[in-house]
């Protein structure tokens, strides 16, 4: 499966398929794989999710940097209000597995 290629390498797998963490086999893939899966959450054009997560890079990497594979983790893009005030605003990182 990809995702053991991707724990192999150390890699990040990013995905806008919220259903995977509910999914037992795929849930126990991510585990066995040691892999570090990011959930792009929202309804947007890709384009959208795209440049707001290119603005959240920094916030990004600072939570890769806290936590060890494996993980799975929802990156939110910024409230509406939030990029009408400031265009490159940064959405949020929340840890969705392990669960502490």
């Amino acid at each position: 499966m990809w995702l053991t290629e991707i724990g192999k390498r150390g890699w990040v797998a990013i995905t806008h398929d919220q259903r995977i963490r509910y999914k037992p086999n795929e849930l126990r893939a991510v585990i066995d794989a040691r892999a570090t899966l990011l959930i792009v959450v929202g309804k947007a054009p890709f384009p959208a999710h795209a440049a707001s997560f290119v603005n959240a890079i920094d916030k990004i990497i600072e939570f890769l940097d806290q936590h060890e594979p494996p993980l799975i983790a929802k990156v939110y893009r910024p409230s509406a209000a939030g990029i009408a005030r400031n265009p490159n605003a940064t959405g949020s990182v929340e840890l969705w597995y392990p669960r502490r």
